[in-house]
């Protein structure tokens, strides 16, 4: 699990070094268009040396994945345009919304009461596994979230370019890869309980060294806080599967992996409509306290008299000044999306002691398997 994961790893640190290159050599579309050539061999590779596999007879529920496909859908589609359509004022974003409760309601009665439905309600009973659904959803939203947030924060109020925000953000992935690999060594040595506090540790803390960035600093804050960052996800990564796997019977493995992976990627698009709104939010309001200080009383130098001796329009002074504003406050945003971020990693830590400790797998018994 922990080789497979440093595997997986090699694309955050790759693709925004990558994809910085592509967007300052050629074109932004690159960054879409890279994926055919890699795509198009990966295809070709799984067709040559990938192995078949047994397959069991089992009626597929159509009803429950349109039900579900329905939800994910609204869901998403209400998370991606509810800051552009200012929320709940917005009939789209109702309409979204009541598909989802709808749908999402429709689909838990039908798992309940279904006689096969799209997953086995016998998963849930598990305790490990609904808590490593909430964990890898948690994990999901500072994952995705931070991708989201930092690469702009580097490139509109540090000023770098696409190429260097990718390098800077690298980090994090190293740090993940390394992590995975030394807990892959530690799973069956200690409590997987205490590398999974141990992972969600790191990560507040990288947070809380996020929410103390200065408006004018070097590089060294950006890149320490991504390796902790990435030291922290590479823990919960492999120990978290392990856990939510260790007490789950085999043949429920494969569509719990599947619900795992689900898990993170609602999580991360969650977090990434939170995170915007929140910034979104916060920058008008920290601009809104700013700009009622501005006056002439607080700041002689920018009365118009004082302006004019020095030979500046005034308004092209008071656009220096909104500017200034608008920069300062965008900050602000940022380091409130990170202090938020922070809690709710620092939330999640008393939920390790309700997860049992992992078992040692039984003579024979499959392995379990990554939710990649």
């Amino acid at each position: 699990m922990a080789l497979f994961g440093g595997g997986i790893m090699i694309g955050p640190i790759l693709g925004p070094v990558l994809g910085g290159w592509l967007t300052d050599s050629f074109d932004w579309r690159w960054v879409f268009l890279v994926n055919i050539p890699v795509g198009t061999l990966a295809t070709l590779m799984l067709m040559r040396y990938m192995p078949n596999s047994e397959t069991t007879g089992r009626k597929f529920d159509l009803f429950g994945f349109a039900l579900l496909g329905l939800a994910l859908g609204s869901l998403q589609l209400l998370l991606e345009r509810g800051q552009q359509k200012d929320w709940f004022d917005s009939i789209e974003i109702w309409i979204e919304a009541g598909l989802f409760a709808g749908a999402g309601w429709m689909f838990v009665v039908h798992t309940i009461t279904g006689k096969a439905p799209l997953f086995e309600r016998g998963m849930f009973a598990d305790r490990n596994f609904s808590l490593g659904l909430l964990f890898m959803a948690v994990t999901g939203v500072l994952l995705l979230a931070g991708l989201a947030l930092l690469p702009p924060l580097l490139q509109r109020l540090y000023g770098y370019s696409v190429l260097q925000s990718g390098i800077l953000t690298a980090p994090r992935g190293i740090g993940t890869l390394i992590s995975m690999l030394v807990a892959g060594r530690l799973v069956g040595k200690v409590d997987l309980r205490f590398l999974v506090a141990l992972g969600m540790a790191l990560m507040g803390w990288s947070l809380h060294m996020m929410t103390r960035f200065a408006i004018e600093m070097g590089t060294g804050p950006i890149i320490w806080s991504g390796l902790v960052q990435g030291l922290g996800l590479g823990l919960v990564f492999v120990t978290m599967q392990s856990l939510a796997f260790a007490t789950l019977q085999p043949r429920l493995r494969t569509h719990a992996a599947s619900l795992l992976n689900l898990s993170r990627n609602i999580g991360g698009s969650i977090g990434i409509s939170l995170v915007a709104t929140l910034l979104a939010r916060s920058m008008q309001v920290a601009h809104a306290d700013m700009a009622g200080r501005v006056s002439d009383q607080v700041m002689p130098s920018i009365s118009t008299t004082v302006v004019s001796q020095l030979g500046l329009p005034a308004e092209s002074a008071l656009a220096l000044i909104d500017a200034e504003i608008n920069r300062q406050a965008a900050f602000i945003g940022y380091l409130n999306d990170f202090w938020i971020m922070q809690w709710v990693t620092f939330a999640a830590i008393p939920l390790v002691l309700l997860l049992r400790p992992a078992k040692p797998p039984k003579e024979g018994e499959a392995a379990p398997v990554m939710a990649d």
